[in-house]
């Protein structure tokens, strides 16, 4: 450690010092201030990266790219109105009767009512344990074979964490229910379809005619019942002539675009499904993507046209230790200003997806959207009365224009703007680090892109520079401290010869 001595020339050192040091300190507080811009970029990056995210899951994919959220069309269900339900997509129009003659089933198997062992006349619970069930004996274990899966219970096994167990294995791919009124176990498969009939096969998808779990609950191979499939009769009210009989494994079939869902046997009383028009819910999401797309494309032209104010550099400590509050925040603003003016990713996202908008503006145009003029930058503007009478006339065009048709549905506007956001979200996170997936701002970076090596590029050479500073700050006062005892040493040298001569 450095004994820094001051005072017996009467010089003030640590001025001096401080003086001597300033020049040395200038390169070190450009490299801070170069950090600190890399560093309000980034986040300025992160605030991009933010809106792009949002609009693109949040918006594009969640709320109007959904088949609903531009579905004007409404199917009514008259009649027998418990056996189906139906929800109109890409209809035309055409009044339907439905009939459900059988729905379809999964998979299953029921015990009978569980019995404890004493007293035999005790049905079982979810906390009695396989020891205690009739027929247990002196068994410990308890071995399934089901679904190319073994699944072993022991013997201390509540039936409760049995049926955890078979819920938990994605191999079993069952789901397994007690009934406390009954006492009966019942043990389903997951999917419809034949494909998924529960089978007794090990691990080794060898098959098996019992198993030790099965034997203790009282079900034999032969119980185990098959999934069938539904029987749904649809008739074309204005033609009776034209019926179809559909047997989906999973009760459900859409005819002339309406998705029906079988939910009980009609019992010889049909259900009458005709469809209507209302653009409402079309409407307002339509309005919400136009005020969002504008929001965000209004935000992104913000960042790139901000004035950059090159003479306001980030203030050092000591610049703002003379300085106001006010002025301080005031500085900063300016020097925040511009940090991504003319940014390419952010110049070619908006190109692109202004780009995407202009290919369909014909199509758009017939529905009241089209853009604003030269100075608006892309903004959208949007004709309500035009666009709900463009609807009632055709309501499907508006879907096939803005999510695509069915046959290639990553050919509408929503799809290829959620897929440009992405592009530019891609480009920033290996530009800055910023998330991919999230839209929050308080995400951290990650250090591997191209923003973060630099940074710790940056620290590296401050670290560095500091070290080196503080190592010929310490040699100034060495040297002062020297020069400091040896002319004190020169005073006490001569004091005391003129204390002899005299």
């Amino acid at each position: 450690m450095v004994t820094r001595v001051n005072g017996f020339s009467g010089m003030d050192i640590d001025s001096m010092v401080k003086s001597m040091m300033a020049a040395k300190r200038v390169p070190l507080d450009k490299l801070n201030q170069q950090k600190i811009l890399l560093n309000w970029t980034r986040d300025s990056y992160r605030e991009v990266n933010s809106k792009l995210v949002d609009f693109r899951t949040n918006k594009l994919t969640d709320k109007y790219g959904v088949t609903s959220a531009l579905n004007s069309q409404k199917a009514t269900i008259t009649d027998n109105t418990s056996a189906i339900k139906a929800e109109a997509t890409t209809a035309n129009g055409t009044p339907m009767t439905v009939e459900v003659k059988e729905l379809a089933a999964k998979s299953y198997m029921t015990t009978d009512a569980l019995k404890l062992a004493t007293p035999s006349t005790t049905t079982a619970s979810l906390t009695t344990k396989l020891s205690e069930l009739n027929g247990a004996g002196s068994a410990t274990t308890f071995d399934m074979y089901i679904n190319n899966t073994t699944i072993t219970f022991n013997a201390s096994d509540t039936l409760s964490s049995v049926i955890s167990k078979l819920n938990g294995d994605k191999t079993a791919n069952v789901k397994a229910t007690f009934d406390d009124l009954s006492g009966k176990l019942t043990i389903t498969a997951k999917d419809y379809g034949t494909k998924n009939n529960i089978v007794q096969t090990d691990k080794d998808g060898v098959a098996k005619s019992s198993s030790p779990f099965l034997d203790l609950i009282g079900i034999a191979a032969s119980e185990i019942n098959v999934a069938t499939k539904a029987k749904i009769v649809v008739t074309n009210t204005n033609d009776s002539a034209a019926t179809q009989t559909y047997e989906p494994d999973d009760n459900k079939v859409t005819v002339n675009g309406v998705a029906i869902t079988a939910q009980a046997k009609s019992n010889g009383v049909t259900s009458k499904i005709t469809i209507d028009t209302d653009p409402t819910t079309a409407i307002t999401n339509i309005k919400a993507f136009v005020e969002d797309y504008n929001a965000l494309i209004t935000s992104l032209n913000t960042k790139i046209f901000e004035e950059k104010y090159r003479d306001y550099a980030p203030l050092t400590d000591e610049q703002k230790a003379e300085m106001k509050e006010a002025d301080i925040a005031t500085w900063t603003e300016k020097a925040k200003s511009g940090l991504l003016k003319n940014d390419d990713i952010i110049k070619e996202a908006l190109a692109s997806m202004r780009s995407i908008i202009t290919s369909q503006i014909g199509p758009l145009s017939t529905y009241g959207i089209t853009t604003g003029s030269y100075y608006d930058n892309g903004k959208l503007v949007l004709d309500e009365a035009k666009l709900k009478e463009a609807i009632i006339s055709n309501p499907q065009g508006i879907q096939d224009i803005l999510q695509g048709p069915a046959s290639a549905p990553d050919n509408g506007i929503f799809d290829k703007l959620s897929k440009k956001a992405d592009s530019a979200i891609d480009l920033l996170n290996k530009r800055a680090g910023t998330d991919r997936y999230s839209s929050d701002l308080t995400t951290s970076y990650k250090t591997e892109s191209v923003m973060g090596k630099k940074l710790t590029e940056y620290n590296t050479r401050i670290s560095a520079m500091i070290t080196m500073l503080n190592n010929a700050e310490t040699r100034y006062y060495n040297q002062f401290t020297a020069m400091e005892t040896a002319m004190n040493k020169l005073t006490t040298q001569s004091s005391s010869l003129f204390s002899t001569s005299s």
